[in-house]
């Protein structure tokens, strides 16, 4: 299978990285300290939101802004601790792409997107974050502002995500969608194409723009 785009647009943490330890941990903590319950925290999804929202299904409204606070300086403080990894075939990929044909879309406040990103050695030209939405994934807005940023027609992007909240909004944004296996399982994901993780992909930029495809 061949997909051809003029941009690329990647979630961030199971895409690019990970940082599933840490983000298990961090929330943990942050849980135990704002006296949620484990049914309670159980019942709330933590991958790909904001952590806002998140934190909104959980607290009294008054004190989200402090607790979203908390959560994110948790993170931040954790990165140094083993606490992000780049995932196979990122850093090969990425380097086989223009800067300007590329952006990062995170559910991650910019903070911490940048700590995790500067970690492993990845600086996105172009990058979108939680403090840049008003709406989170599965909303299309993260996506849709990542392609008026390039200056990119929608229907040209294609959308590499792990999970099903961001493959959710990069269909409702109109993109072709490239699901990676490695938070879900792939009956889990629906998109156009669904691999393993970047490894499984080669591009080719010409003047026309990319031509992504999958690896024998």
């Amino acid at each position: 299978m061949k997909i051809r785009a003029q941009a690329m647009l990647f979630d961030n943490d199971g895409t690019l990285v990970s940082s599933l330890a840490s983000v298990d941990r961090c929330w943990r903590q942050w849980a135990e300290e704002y006296g949620i319950t484990a049914e309670d925290f159980a019942r709330v999804e933590l991958h790909g939101r904001p952590a806002v929202e998140i934190a909104a299904d959980l607290l009294p409204a008054e004190i989200v802004p402090e607790a979203v606070a908390r959560i994110e300086t948790l993170e931040v403080e954790d990165v140094p601790n083993d606490g992000v990894q780049l995932l196979p075939g990122t850093r090969e990929f990425l380097a086989s792409l223009p800067a300007d044909r590329w952006a990062v879309v995170t559910s991650a406040t910019r903070r911490l997107a940048e700590a995790r990103l500067d970690a492993v050695g990845i600086l996105p030209k172009t990058l979108v974050s939680a403090d840049d939405i008003t709406r989170g994934k599965p909303d299309p807005e993260p996506y849709l502002l990542a392609a008026r940023e390039l200056g990119v027609d929608p229907a040209d992007c294609v959308v590499f995500e792990d999970a099903p909240a961001g493959l959710a909004a990069g269909r409702a944004a109109g993109m072709t969608t490239v699901a990676l296996t490695t938070t879900h399982q792939a009956h889990e994901l629906a998109a156009d194409l669904v691999i393993e993780n970047l490894s499984a992909l080669s591009a080719l930029v010409t003047a026309a723009g990319v031509e992504i495809s999958a690896r024998p």
